[in-house]
């Protein structure tokens, strides 16, 4: 009988650790810590709320509102040799359908929009205009490389900063407050994508 227990408390304390480790459960509604065994004190959110003000939220909140832009640029780029690329380690092109979606959780007060469709696509457009008909391998340096996955956070990034520079000009009082996911097509068969939320 005691042996029994011990066991169970064995596997129990297991479990308890295994699930400390983890970054999220399968659906993405628990966030533990690290380091918190044998403490064991997770964190649990539902999808997009923050368990406490200093965690940040790891996956996308339920913003029911989304507008989306689509642009494309063209691009030289090389992954500098290395084996890991194949082909593509020496330099060629691509052309890049981009996505840039806006999501909200409510709409602007006047307007009813989630953001300003001119303003957000001339935002991308001047973003994407840094790597259009350029070489990335001159823009980003050398060694870097510029994957299709990279390229979704630079555009990402880029958004962001240019959201930033008109909230700053913007006397209306509304700034966009929500999420925003960046996806460059390769093509019909391949894409990556990039998301977070527009925190400035």
């Amino acid at each position: 009988m005691i042996r029994a227990v011990v066991e169970h408390l064995i596997r129990v304390v297991f479990l308890l650790a295994l699930v400390c480790n983890a970054k999220a459960s399968i659906f993405g509604i628990a966030n533990a810590r690290s380091k918190c065994f044998p403490s064991c004190c997770l964190i649990y959110q539902l999808r997009g709320g923050n368990g406490d003000a200093n965690t940040p939220t790891l996956s996308r909140p339920y913003l029911p509102y989304t507008l989306a832009i689509r642009d494309s640029i063209m691009i030289a780029h090389s992954f500098h040799g290395n084996a890991n690329f194949g082909p593509a380690g020496g330099l060629h092109g691509a052309t890049y359908t981009v996505d840039v979606e806006f999501a909200s959780k409510k709409l602007h007060p006047e307007c009813n929009w989630v953001i300003d469709i001119g303003a957000a696509s001339e935002m991308v457009s001047e973003v994407l205009a840094q790597y259009n008909y350029k070489n990335l391998d001159n823009v980003f340096g050398e060694g870097v490389m510029t994957t299709t996955e990279f390229m979704c956070k630079a555009v990402f990034d880029g958004v962001v900063e240019k959201m930033k520079e008109r909230q700053m000009m913007n006397d209306d009082g509304y700034d966009f407050q929500g999420w925003i996911k960046v996806t460059l097509w390769e093509s019909h068969k391949a894409w990556a994508s990039y998301e977070g939320p527009a925190s400035y």
